[in-house]
């Protein structure tokens, strides 16, 4: 098992020497090649994962283009939690951008996280907490930000990443066209 997942979740909660022998048992580990789907929007997310090694992309499929909602990379949990809680199809796909190693568990075995061990559920709630500050966070930077403070934030949110991703899908998910992105960054570097 990965030590960046022990880690991961030392970090979020204390474990027990039993707990972190438990945790090996209820995570299983999964490889992706580049392009191919963690989860495919209509499909009902049975797992979640946290990212070892590699980038993913969350995309939606709207009038028949790609929005990229989100991005997440090395040593961070993944997952559609709308679709995986609620058991309803997810509205966006989870995508390898790159080759990805990733530790993932079910339903079933998370619900034995917050059952058997004793700050599960506490782990659980630090999880959601931070996928819930991070889509709400997006969402008002949407509706209240400039194309160039949404670029700022984007920046801020994926500094470790930004780097790694394409530029086209840095324009969809500021939500503006690749060529206004270019005037973006050409305004920003004459100001620097």
């Amino acid at each position: 098992m990965s030590q960046q997942l022990i880690n991961s979740v030392k970090y979020l909660i204390r474990l027990s020497e039993e707990e972190e022998l438990l945790l090996p048992t209820l995570f299983n580990r999964v490889t992706l090649k580049k392009n191919e789907p963690f989860l495919q929007e209509g499909k009902v997310s049975n797992h979640v994962g946290f990212i070892e090694e590699g980038l993913v992309g969350y995309i939606m499929t709207r009038n028949g283009e790609d929005v990229h909602a989100y991005f997440s990379g090395e040593n961070e949990w993944l997952g559609n939690y709308e679709s995986f809680l609620s058991r309803q199809p997810s509205t966006r796909s989870i995508i390898a951008l790159e080759p990805c190693v990733l530790w993932t568990i079910s339903k079933e075995n998370l619900q034995k996280v917050f059952d058997t061990m004793k700050e599960g559920d506490r782990m659980g709630r630090l999880i959601i907490e931070d996928v819930f500050v991070k889509s709400s966070r997006q969402v008002t930077s949407l509706y209240t930000g400039t194309p160039e403070e949404r670029y700022y934030e984007f920046f801020e949110l994926f500094q470790h990443i930004q780097h790694r991703i394409p530029q086209y899908m840095i324009a969809s998910f500021i939500g503006i066209k690749p060529q206004s992105l270019s005037r973006i960054r050409s305004r920003m570097a004459k100001k620097h």
